[in-house]
């Protein structure tokens, strides 16, 4: 046991993380494992792999997503603040450098090779971006002359036309619908949350217009006979498949014929093999996730805590929730992973980072602690 009289970085750590968010975010993944050796040998053995190639993957990513979620919960919000100012740095590089050198799949350059492994910069800027841009946002409302607002703006815009040129229109729906967030929690005008709604409608719009893919997507969304819909077809058939509560480990049938079960589709999977029952289950452990962060979010005093902890868990669920829906085939397909439950290894340490630094920001503070962060904050500029 830690006793609270010790005075060492790890006692103080544990007696101010809260603990059921921790715990809920350790159940995801050992879920996520679970699910992974459900999903992940069919698609393995289709394309020739060992049956198991994907599960040890899975948990080799596993182990240093964990050491990360946890070394990122040490740190003080104004390291969260710098590691996020490197992270996105180094993240923008590697967009750039993915447009230049990247290979072209299906269309789109979202992958890198360095030293051998596959990285999707995409993925870390992600959290990143959430960070900066609620420290741009706190600012403007501690300093009003400080042109913060402008800045966050053109943050979005400059990350949005990189993501855009991929083209990745998933992540760069879901920045825009958490910068939106952001914008009206730090206490922005309606108009201007309306007029940011209008431009995500005329570009996605735009983007219907002049990408076939996209296009081609909510075409068949709309109407399923204008095109091929097999992977929605056979999502929907894995939960009729499995019911209420499922047909048993392993004993899915469905899975074998689903193209990306082990990534976009895992949910289905889910479905066939443990039941509707473990999917409200996880749609109820990814609620009491984005629910407890921004209470714990709304209850500090700290203005970039607040709107930081509020992105980053506004993020997380809308992540999860876009995978559910397009598995449930109420929105066009994306390809997004389902957190901590999908194979990825970009996605899961990036994952990992960001709750990392939920946790960091939603310790819980002595009042004099904050008072000196807060005071710090107006005394220094952000570097």
């Amino acid at each position: 046991m830690i006793s609270r009289e010790q005075r060492t970085p790890l006692s103080e750590w544990w007696w101010t993380v809260d603990r059921l968010l921790l715990a809920a975010f350790i159940t995801l993944m050992l879920g996520g494992v679970i699910l992974s050796l459900a999903a992940s040998p069919p698609v393995a053995a289709r394309i020739g792999l060992d049956p198991f190639h994907f599960f040890n993957r899975h948990v080799f990513f596993l182990l240093p997503s964990l050491v990360v979620m946890l070394g990122v919960s040490f740190l003080s919000p104004r390291q969260v603040r710098r590691s996020a100012l490197i992270v996105f740095t180094i993240s923008i590089v590697l967009v750039m450098a993915t447009l230049l050198f990247g290979p072209e799949v299906k269309g789109a350059k979202r992958w890198i090779t360095i030293l051998g492994l596959n990285i999707q910069a995409s993925e870390s800027l992600k959290p990143a971006f959430v960070v900066l841009v609620a420290w741009l946002f706190a600012e403007s409302a501690k300093r009003p002359e400080m042109p913060a607002t402008s800045m966050a703006l053109g943050l979005l815009l400059m990350t949005v036309t990189l993501l855009v040129l991929e083209p990745d229109f998933g992540q760069t729906m879901l920045l825009l619908m958490v910068w939106g967030a952001l914008f009206f929690i730090a206490g922005m005008r309606m108009i201007w949350v309306f007029g940011l709604m209008g431009a995500g409608a005329v570009g996605l719009f735009g983007a219907y217009l002049t990408v076939p893919h996209v296009a081609g997507r909510i075409r068949r969304f709309m109407d399923p006979s204008s095109g091929d819909t097999f992977q929605v077809d056979t999502a929907m058939e894995a939960f009729t498949h499995g019911g209420w509560f499922g047909q048993g480990p392993g004993e899915g049938t469905v899975k074998r014929i689903l193209p990306d079960s082990h990534t976009d589709f895992v949910f289905a999977v889910a479905a066939e093999e443990f039941g509707i029952i473990l999917c409200l289950a996880l749609l109820a452990l990814f609620a009491f996730i984005v629910i407890r962060a921004l209470s714990r979010a709304y209850a500090s005093e700290d203005l970039f805590a607040r709107f930081a902890a509020a992105g980053l868990a506004i993020m997380f669920g809308i992540q999860a929730a876009i995978n559910m829906a397009v598995n449930l085939h109420l929105m066009p397909a994306k390809g997004m992973t389902l957190p901590f439950i999908s194979y990825g290894g970009s996605s899961m340490i990036s994952l990992a980072y960001g709750v990392g630094m939920l946790l960091a920001l939603t310790r819980q503070r002595p009042r004099v602690e904050m008072e000196s962060i807060s005071a710090a904050n107006a005394a220094h500029s952000f570097a």
